[in-house]
């Protein structure tokens, strides 16, 4: 069974999401990997732009993310160039000499310092870059850059993915609009231990660079940080945020100021929106899955026994067979190495109730749970009976489409 052109939980239509001040950006074909596609995007933001990350915590991370990384600290951006085929990841001295090539001429093209510059790269892992095929390009590309349509640079880092991802939120503070556009890229590779492969959110928003980035922090611990496709997580995860600082609006200098609660929420729902297209964009994917632990000993505790189920392939494999096969929630439960008593264990499907108190529920119906597994979007939740602890991890099934996607990636 080949996968889906399309994933079939694609959405239907694409926010046109609207422009905001202070972010201009354009997309080009470099031929990296891929042929008749545009594999280059360079983003160029106003002076005074500050910016904040979350990065992969993989201890093989990309030539990109070391240099992000090392810039981040400085909270200043002036420009992003990603580029999709090749993750310069593993590639030693030479992707280290290709990061800062590609920073130099980012920086020259967009007349800035190169500590101002973020990279990022998404796609084959081991193969080295060859910077010198953005010499020229991002020359010519910082020549016609423009600040929509968003979606153009959502498909320029696409590598696997089946559709472009893009989310935005307009809001209201003290009666002035306040804008946040986001896109993001990932389809398999994803066990984020920080973010999802690559995210890019811009706001106009005046905040400062360290509020900016713990808000950023901690949106993602509920949206990137509980998404898995495969249970891999990234060389290359990177989430970046740049506020411009456009809107007519006393800056956010502090986490006490009540607007900070407001626009982080904002900011939590775009990350959020981002991260469920990237589960229904998981390769090979034909359901989404939302998998619920309460009753934990702690919500720390919870997150890692929802993991464990997200994470493991025979639970995928049989939600991918629509098959109701609760036992192997159980496996999953008893290997997460968290405290959990078999005896109290209740697990439901939807609103099924299909194991309570350490055994087969007594009103348990196959043909209706049969029948909720036919459905695209599932929940599962464990009741552990033990505590408060809760969490939610999102991920999707697993079919032959990702063993076909996989199988020949380099190839």
């Amino acid at each position: 069974m080949a996968a889906h052109p399309v994933s079939p939980l694609a959405p239907k239509s694409y926010p046109d999401l609207p422009a905001v001040a202070g972010v201009r950006f354009a997309t080009a074909e470099a031929g990296i990997k891929y042929k008749n596609r545009t594999d280059v995007l360079l983003m160029a933001f106003d002076e005074g732009t500050v910016a904040a990350g979350v990065l992969t915590r993989s201890k093989c991370s990309s030539a990109a993310v070391d240099w992000c990384r090392a810039n981040l600290p400085g909270g200043l951006a002036r420009g992003l160039v990603v580029n999709s085929g090749n993750a310069n990841a593993f590639t030693g001295t030479k992707g280290k000499k290709s990061v800062e090539m590609t920073a130099e001429i980012a920086a020259k093209a967009l007349g800035c310092s190169t500590s101002e510059i973020f990279l990022a790269s998404t796609g084959v892992i081991g193969e080295p870059l060859d910077a010198s095929k953005f010499a020229g390009v991002l020359d010519e590309t910082a020549t016609r850059m423009a600040e929509t349509p968003w979606i153009e640079p959502a498909k320029a880092i696409m590598t696997t993915d089946t559709f472009p991802k893009l989310s935005g939120a307009v809001l209201e503070i003290d009666g002035v609009e306040v804008k946040i556009n986001g896109i993001a890229k990932g389809s398999g590779m994803i066990a984020p231990d920080m973010a999802t492969m690559l995210s890019f959110v811009v706001t106009d928003m005046p905040v400062a660079a360290d509020v900016l980035q713990t808000l950023l922090a901690r949106h993602n611990q509920t949206s990137f940080n509980a998404i898995t496709v495969d249970s891999d997580t990234s060389t290359s995860d990177t989430l970046l945020a740049f506020a411009t600082g456009k809107a007519a609006l006393e800056p956010i200098t502090s986490l006490d100021d009540p607007r900070a609660e407001i626009f982080g929420q904002a900011l939590s729902d775009v990350l959020f929106e981002l991260a469920i297209h990237v589960v229904r964009d998981g390769e090979g994917a034909t359901k989404q899955v939302s998998v619920h632990v309460e009753g934990a000993v702690s919500d720390e505790s919870a997150f890692r026994i929802a993991k464990a189920i997200a994470d493991s392939p025979l639970v995928k494999t049989a939600i991918a067979g629509e098959d109701a096969n609760w036992g192997r929630v159980v496996m999953a439960v008893g290997k997460a190495g968290e405290p959990a008593d078999r005896d109290k264990l209740a697990i439901r499907f939807g609103d099924l109730v299909v194991a309570r108190d350490g055994e087969r529920a007594a009103g348990y119906d196959e043909t209706a749970t049969s029948a909720y597994m036919k459905g695209q979007e599932l929940e599962l939740t464990v009741s552990l009976g033990l505590g408060e602890g809760r969490a939610t991890v999102y991920t999707c099934d697993l079919t032959h489409g990702y063993i076909t996607i996989n199988g020949d990636y380099r190839s």
